[in-house]
């Protein structure tokens, strides 16, 4: 009686440890997630709080270029307003956050470009210093989406595992949306004027 009641306990503390275990590696890599999608957001609010700073350096030296300017400041402002909760990230709020960052990214080429007609605001050392920094934050915004889509994918690869695919179904840890390139994103931009 003393063997079976012992051996029991063993399974069950087996089962417990088990269990969590798991659970505590499916909360770890949640986190993980949740952490570099703050990341993103944090690249992308760092240039929204450049674009101000570029636009007014433009408009000192093109003010009759209102339009792109407008187009920048409306960009900026239509994607400062949408804001994804990592835990509900869906393809469909992926996909209107990425158009927002798009418009933006859209619409600073073109500022930019109109920016290479002002020979005196190519030399200005303030608008050089705020292009070095525009284009730092895209590349460290492609950076942070590269470990974002890692982080997604040891996560998504660790709740589809089995026997962790029972825990997460379980605990509800559902699979978490990466992103991916927009459609057309294999061909070079246009810039118009």
């Amino acid at each position: 009686m003393m063997k079976t009641f012992k051996s029991i306990l063993m399974a069950l503390m087996a089962a417990f440890c088990l269990t969590s275990c798991t659970y505590n590696k499916l909360v770890e890599e949640e986190e993980t997630v949740n952490q570099k999608w703050a990341d993103v957001e944090a690249q992308y609010q760092r240039r929204a709080d450049l674009i101000p700073n570029l636009v007014n350096t433009v408009k000192g030296y093109a003010a009759h270029e209102k339009e792109a300017l407008e187009a920048v400041v409306n960009a900026r402002s239509r994607a400062t307003q949408i804001t994804l909760d990592p835990s509900s990230i869906t393809p469909e709020k992926l996909q209107e956050f990425q158009a927002a960052q798009g418009e933006v990214t859209q619409a600073l080429g073109r500022l930019i470009a109109i920016a290479e007609n002002y020979p005196d605001l190519k030399a200005n050392e303030q608008f050089s210093e705020l292009q070095a920094q525009l284009e730092g934050t895209e590349n460290r915004i492609a950076e942070s989406r590269r470990l974002y889509n890692e982080a997604v994918q040891s996560y998504n690869v660790n709740v589809r595992r089995f026997p962790n695919i029972i825990w997460a179904w379980i605990f509800n840890f559902d699979k978490k949306t990466p992103f991916a390139a927009e459609a057309g994103a294999e061909k070079a931009p246009t810039v118009e004027f």
